[in-house]
C-alpha cells in the first residue's frame, strides 16, 4: 500500500463534538473512514488556489466534509461570465474578490470550520509561506506560471499537490507527493516552456459541468491523502473527454533531469 511509506496521518488534536458526529455522521459510517479519519480531515490545514471553475466546487466539498482550516487563494474578481461555471459565487457576489466570495458560500455550508481568504496574488516567498503551513495543497488555478510556482514549493516543503485542469470539453487531474522518493513533479510531466496563457477559458470556452467534475475529484483526492484511503493518483493522469465521457488514464514517471525535483529524496 502506497501510504506505508508515508509519514504518519495527522494527530487527533480534538474530539469530535456531538455536533460533529451528526454532521459528518455519513462519513463516520463508513468503515475505511470512521472517526478517526475524520478526525483526520477536521485536523487538517488544505491550501485552494483559485476559486474559480475547478476551485468552486474544491472548495464547498472541502467545507462541507469538515476540513480544520481552508485556506483560499485568488486576487480576481466575480464577473459576471463567471456564473457560468463557478457555482461557489452568485449573481449577488459580482465585483467581489473570489477568496471573500468563497470564503462567505463554503462558511454558510459549514460555519465550524476556519476559512482563510487571501486576496492577493501569492509571489514565490508568499507561497513558500502558505504552502508550508498546509498539509495539502489544490491547485485550481488557471495559467502556468502559478502552477509551476506552486510546484516548486510544494517539492520544496514536501507537500502532497492535487492538480487539476479543464478546457473546451477536456479535463486532467493527477496528484503530486514529494514525500515519496522518486516521486514525479508536476514540472516532470508538464515542462515550462508550454502556453502560459492566463485565461484559457476565455480563449477556448469550456463546459461547465466539466469543471464541477473535476474540482470535486480534487477534493476527493485530497481528502483520500488525507485519511490514507484508497489509492492516489500518483504517477497517473486522468484524461476525461466529457463529450464521451470517456475516462483513459496515462502513466508517468519522474524526469531523471527534472530540475524542480530530481535531487528530492524520501
Amino acid at each position: 500500500m502506497i501510504y506505508a511509506t508515508l509519514s504518519p496521518s495527522i494527530a487527533n488534536e480534538a474530539e469530535l463534538s456531538d455536533q460533529d458526529l451528526l454532521r459528518y455522521s455519513r462519513h463516520i459510517l463508513l468503515d475505511e473512514i470512521g472517526i478517526e479519519g475524520q478526525q483526520a480531515i477536521s485536523n487538517a490545514h488544505v491550501l485552494l488556489i483559485g476559486a474559480g471553475g475547478l476551485g468552486s466546487p474544491a472548495a464547498l466539498y472541502l467545507a462541507s466534509a469538515g476540513v480544520g482550516t481552508l485556506s483560499i487563494v485568488d486576487d480576481d474578481h466575480v464577473e459576471l461570465s463567471n456564473l457560468q461555471r463557478q457555482i461557489i459565487h452568485s449573481t449577488a457576489s459580482l465585483g467581489q474578490n473570489k477568496a471573500i466570495s468563497a470564503k462567505a458560500a463554503a462558511s454558510a455550508i459549514n460555519p465550524q470550520i476556519k476559512i482563510n481568504a487571501i486576496t492577493t496574488r501569492a509571489t514565490a516567498a508568499e507561497l513558500n509561506k502558505l504552502v508550508a503551513a498546509a498539509d495539502i495543497v489544490l491547485d485550481c488555478c488557471d495559467n502556468f506560471a502559478t502552477r509551476h510556482a506552486v510546484n516548486r514549493a510544494c517539492v520544496a516543503h514536501k507537500v502532497p499537490l492535487v492538480s487539476g485542469a479543464a478546457v473546451r470539453f477536456d479535463g486532467q487531474l493527477t496528484t503530486f507527493d514529494a514525500r515519496l522518493g522518486n516521486a514525479p513533479c508536476y514540472h516532470c510531466l508538464f515542462g515550462e516552456e508550454g502556453e502560459t496563457s492566463d485565461g484559457p477559458c476565455a480563449t477556448f470556452g469550456v463546459f461547465a459541468p466539466l469543471v464541477g467534475i473535476i474540482g470535486a475529484a480534487q477534493a476527493a483526492e485530497a481528502l483520500k491523502l488525507l485519511m490514507r484511503v484508497g489509492t492516489p493518483l500518483i504517477g497517473r493522469l486522468q484524461l476525461l473527454d466529457a463529450r464521451n465521457m470517456a475516462w483513459r488514464e496515462m502513466r508517468y514517471k519522474q524526469d531523471p533531469a527534472c530540475p524542480v525535483c530530481k535531487h528530492h529524496t524520501q
